[in-house]
């Protein structure tokens, strides 16, 4: 079996966010950048998929060389091989056309991506990228398991899950779940030794971004914490009213 799994490179979850030049780019001194979480159930679920029926992972990553630290702990996780476009992601549209234009001819049976990436949450990338290839796709999925060239898989709906099946090669979008938390694959001293000789190959970007970041902004402050006494509900509902305005 053939996998190809989506990488991006995204900040720590812990980062204090910063603009520069004005408030138009975002600040990346400091900023320690990890794999995308989702992206991360996505590939411990392959590995799972690639020891139980054998065949090769590949990481495909759109992004400049200051990705490659995560694109190396990603081989570091057990991945085969690795593929780097060489392009600034700008938007999901162009994220998408590079992965497919790099994939169409390749072959995979299976293409997992993470539902969105934590930083522009966009979650638009899985179906474009299905709709390109032509191929079907499930997101966000949970479970996914595969026998012959059919997989099972369960997605959320509201109120619950719902069980699908679909025929290969498809897209399937992990979310928390698709692996349990304490099965995600961390690197050891023996797969970070490897990671430094498997194949990184760096391709060219061939899409243009179509979005144009003129300034970001952080959120408003959170306003003061006003404390009311327990016993004293008129006063608690006179400011839920005036002040809050939820009621």
């Amino acid at each position: 079996m053939k996998i190809l799994v989506c990488i991006s490179s995204v900040p720590d979850t812990t980062t204090k966010i910063t603009f520069a030049d004005g408030n138009t780019k975002f600040n990346t001194a400091g900023v320690q950048f990890v794999i995308n979480p989702y992206d991360e159930f996505g590939l411990s679920r392959a590995m799972q998929l690639k020891e139980t029926l054998g065949g090769n992972v590949t990481t495909v990553t759109v992004g400049r060389a200051d990705t490659e630290p995560v694109i190396r702990k990603a081989l570091a996780i057990g991945a085969d091989d690795a593929v780097r476009i060489d392009a600034d992601p700008m938007d999901s549209l162009q994220v998408a056309t590079e992965i497919a234009n790099y994939a169409k001819d390749k072959g995979f049976d299976l293409i997992i991506t993470g539902r969105e990436s934590i930083d522009y949450n966009g979650g638009a990338v899985p179906g474009m990228l299905a709709e390109l290839l032509g191929i079907n796709s499930v997101s966000p999925c949970v479970k996914i398991d595969i026998d012959g060239t059919t997989a099972t898989m369960q997605t959320l709906i509201d109120g619950g899950k719902e069980v699908v099946k679909s025929a290969l090669p498809l897209v399937a979008a992990a979310q928390k779940g698709m692996v349990e938390e304490s099965e995600l694959r961390i690197p050891n001293m023996r797969g970070i030794m490897a990671a430094r000789t498997k194949p990184l190959a760096v391709i060219p970007g061939s899409a243009a971004g179509n979005a144009k970041f003129k300034t970001f902004d952080l959120p408003a402050p959170k306003a003061a914490c006003k404390m009311v006494s327990a016993d004293n509900v008129e006063e608690l509902v006179h400011l839920l009213h005036t002040e809050a305005k939820v009621i």
